[in-house]
């Protein structure tokens, strides 16, 4: 077991579709957040250290909800990703309000880790047995490559509408070969089947099999220099597109058509929820309750 992995959480969204900071609303019996859930997975499943990528707004909501929680737990630290986090060389536009997105999330974090890393998102629950997947394969240390873990559709569609995801496109060894973004998936059968409009107006059908990307990654430490190098890259050509984004995904492709990482598709079977909307959290109460009915979380989960 790797004895360093570190859990980096993505939580400077600031839940506008929400109406409010959703990743420290509580859905547990006794206010648990979701990234409590999280959090308690990793633990058990060998993680040493966490990692918060925030906002300096949020700093001080999130030091007083999970420091006492976590102490003695885990190692905790908390970063806040600001737009003037940029490379040397590199001068932040005065019209630049929008974040730089989810790769430069990830960049922020480079003086605070030293070794093996996941990312997940904060307001997103994956399920335990994807922390231990992910702590199997940080344990080969002779692999350079990468990890995503790909989640069955149908673990992943909701019965309250359409939803957007990632469809894992692999090669015969198991390794991706792109992520295709797919709008407006909705659940066309009690099967799982997802159905969508293509860009010329049809129908299609996604197999329930099909794995689609939730922003669960494994990294090791030379993201950060090979992430960096391709951040200049997109400086150089979007600095002053007020709206560009740099996506984990966006990254991921680059390295793979560049021949310079391979990232090993790893499957869950698992159950995906998550919050985007404010009616998402009856929905997300009850599977929680459904998950502590069966034994798999305690009623109190930090007593």
């Amino acid at each position: 077991m790797k004895k360093n992995a570190t859990l980096l959480v993505l939580a400077a969204g600031m839940g506008s579709r929400y109406g409010g900071l959703k990743q420290l609303d509580g859905f547990g019996p006794n206010g648990e957040t979701i990234i409590d859930y999280s959090l308690y997975d990793a633990i058990n499943a060998g993680f040493t250290k966490v990692v918060f990528i925030i906002r300096e707004s949020f700093r001080e909501d999130f030091e007083n909800v999970f420091r006492p929680k976590l102490e003695g737990k885990i190692e905790v630290e908390f970063v806040a990703q600001n737009l003037s986090d940029l490379p040397e060389g590199y001068e932040l536009p005065e019209a630049r309000e929008k974040p730089w997105g989810t790769g430069h999330a990830v960049l922020v974090a480079k003086d605070v880790i030293d070794g093996p890393f996941a990312i997940i998102n904060a307001d997103d629950y994956y399920g335990q047995s994807s922390y231990s997947t992910l702590i199997d394969f940080f344990a080969d240390e002779s692999d350079p490559n990468y990890c995503i873990v790909g989640y069955l559709l149908k673990n992943t569609l909701s019965d309250h509408g359409d939803v957007n995801r990632g469809v894992c496109m692999q090669d015969e060894e198991g390794y991706l070969e792109k992520i295709v973004e797919t709008l407006k998936i909705s659940k066309h059968d009690s099967n799982g089947t997802g159905i969508f409009t293509n860009d010329q107006g049809e129908q299609e059908k996604l197999a329930p099999e099909t794995l689609v990307s939730m922003n669960m990654f494994g990294f090791k430490n030379d993201f950060f220099e090979v992430g960096g190098n391709y951040f200049k890259t997109f400086l150089d050509e979007s600095l002053l597109i007020p709206k560009s984004e740099f996506f984990i995904p966006l990254v991921l492709d680059k390295m793979i058509n560049a021949g310079e990482k391979r990232v090993k598709v790893l499957t869950s079977d698992s159950d995906w929820f998550g919050v985007t909307y404010k009616e998402d959290k009856p929905h997300v109460v009850e599977k929680i309750n459904k998950l502590l009915a069966e034994g798999r979380y305690p009623a109190n989960l930090w007593a």
